[in-house]
């Protein structure tokens, strides 16, 4: 398949390392640009918790196939093939497998010394921390990073994404081959296959995708919905951007400071969402008409209590309330979990649900890494058809060349005096025979002299079954 793969993450290097390894910005199309000299097409992810590379090793033509898993009386066997193949002119057979372990093995460590001049570092420093991976087991690590099954946070969905923008970056660069570009659409559809046939992402496990999913559990028409933002830190704005994302119609920010609530506000507003500064002494009157709020203030005090609440709840005609309160000290006053139609959690409720989430997602991280498995099979068997689809075409070439060769010095025969024509097409007709059957003949023999019965039978039976379809 000639697929490498060369990084770090988390699991492998230390975050000083991994910061100094970091591609971004201006360095990845860069980057992407030299690369392109030593490999037929690649794709650089760089994410706070990984650098990879993914590359496809250049097509060269050496003495034994990439695919470890060939023995090597096979490999001389196909070796044998080509060569009966070819002839005096200069047409040859050279199989699209043809590329030795060596040969990937140096340009790994091309590309790992690419790296470490590129980043100005020792490669004896980084060396250690990277790992490798190549051909099948390459295609596995990239649908295992893909599906979220090697992410910090088991399953988790935007490492996809992230990937998705590194291929376009890829893309925007012309450094994608069509050999890469045809992988690149398997792992993606893959992954998307290990999502939704397992439940390896479908559980909540941060707080801020936690929260959203209790709204998504209680409320269904969400543009009709207003979201109340009290407070507007950082994990309120979190918050906020998931609830924000399902759709809600309307945002709510009352803040103490205006120009973060301004700048929040800016991030939150769309086309199809309005959003609404207010300060933070107006609570008591907004409250009124949030369907969802959450609160993360940091303060001592209490913010919403049991009496602005039912106050709430009269002028909204009781409709139902989900409260999230993620402060420590509590925002909100615990005793409004007692009022009807009032839905309150606090941050360990949150925690409780996102430890049991976690527990489900490692039980079902089993089945989606069968699925990978299967998976890699799968995409493995077909690239193969696709690569020897091209090996036939390079061969029907080949042969016809030698065909064309033939054919041409008998007709220039025939062109002279006292030539039997008869003996002309005879003498074509035999030297089209050995041509054609050199290959298959000398390959059987060498079966036969090596002992290689499996082989031997492959190639009889096949030739048999091609002479009885016509």
């Amino acid at each position: 398949m000639r697929l490498v793969v060369i990084g770090v993450n988390h699991k492998t290097a230390p975050v000083a390392l991994r910061e100094r390894l970091a591609l971004v910005g201006d360095d990845v199309n860069v980057a992407l640009k030299q690369i392109e000299a030593f490999t037929d097409g690649s794709v650089i992810v760089s994410t706070c918790n990984r650098t990879e590379i993914y590359a496809l090793v250049p097509h060269t033509s050496t003495s034994q196939p990439a695919n470890s898993q060939i023995s090597d009386s096979q490999s001389s066997n196909v070796q044998d093939v080509k060569a009966a193949g070819q002839s005096s002119s200069n047409n040859t057979f050279s199989s699209s497998m043809n590329i030795s372990s060596a040969a990937i093995s140096a340009h790994i460590t091309k590309i790992k010394t690419w790296l470490a001049d590129f980043k100005q570092l020792p490669l004896v420093d980084i060396d250690p921390y990277l790992y490798v991976h190549r051909d099948t087991h390459a295609l596995t690590h990239w649908l295992r990073v893909a599906a979220g099954l090697d992410s910090m946070i088991l399953g988790e969905p935007q490492i996809l994404g992230q990937i998705k923008n590194s291929v376009h970056l890829a893309q925007d660069q012309k450094v994608l081959s069509n050999q890469l570009g045809w992988i690149i659409d398997q792992v993606f559809a893959a992954a998307k296959r290990v999502r939704n046939e397992t439940q390896v992402g479908a559980q909540a496990v941060s707080l801020s995708f936690a929260a959203a999913k209790l709204v998504t559990q209680i409320f269904d028409d969400l543009p009709s919905r207003t979201l109340l933002v009290v407070a507007a830190g950082e994990m309120n704005r979190l918050v906020a951007t998931h609830i924000a994302g399902l759709g809600v119609g309307r945002v709510i920010i009352c803040n103490r400071n205006p120009e973060r609530a301004e700048a929040l506000a800016a991030e939150l507003r769309g086309p199809n969402r309005r959003v609404d500064v207010r300060p933070l002494q107006e609570l008591p009157q907004v409250l009124a008409e949030a369907d969802i709020v959450s609160s993360c203030s940091g303060s001592m005090d209490l913010l919403i209590d049991k009496t602005m609440t039912i106050q709430a709840l009269k002028r909204r005609r009781y409709q139902p309330m989900l409260m999230i309160d993620l402060a420590v000290p509590r925002d909100i006053d615990s005793t409004i979990s007692r009022i009807d139609d009032v839905y309150l959690y606090s941050v360990d409720d949150l925690q409780h649900v996102i430890a049991g989430n976690i527990e489900q997602r490692r039980q079902a991280a089993v089945d989606a890494e069968l699925l990978v498995s299967q998976l890699v099979v799968e995409i493995d068997r077909r690239f193969q058809v696709r690569q020897v689809g091209k090996d036939i075409q390079q061969y029907r070439a080949c042969t016809q060349g030698q065909v064309d060769k033939l054919l041409h010095e008998s007709i220039a025969k025939l062109q002279q005096d006292d030539v039997s024509p008869e003996d002309i097409i005879t003498e074509l007709s035999r030297r089209l025979t050995q041509t054609l059957t050199h290959a298959p003949s000398k390959l059987m023999r060498k079966a036969a002299r090596e002992g290689d019965s499996e082989l031997l039978d492959f190639v009889v039976s096949g030739l048999q079954d091609a002479h009885r379809g016509h």
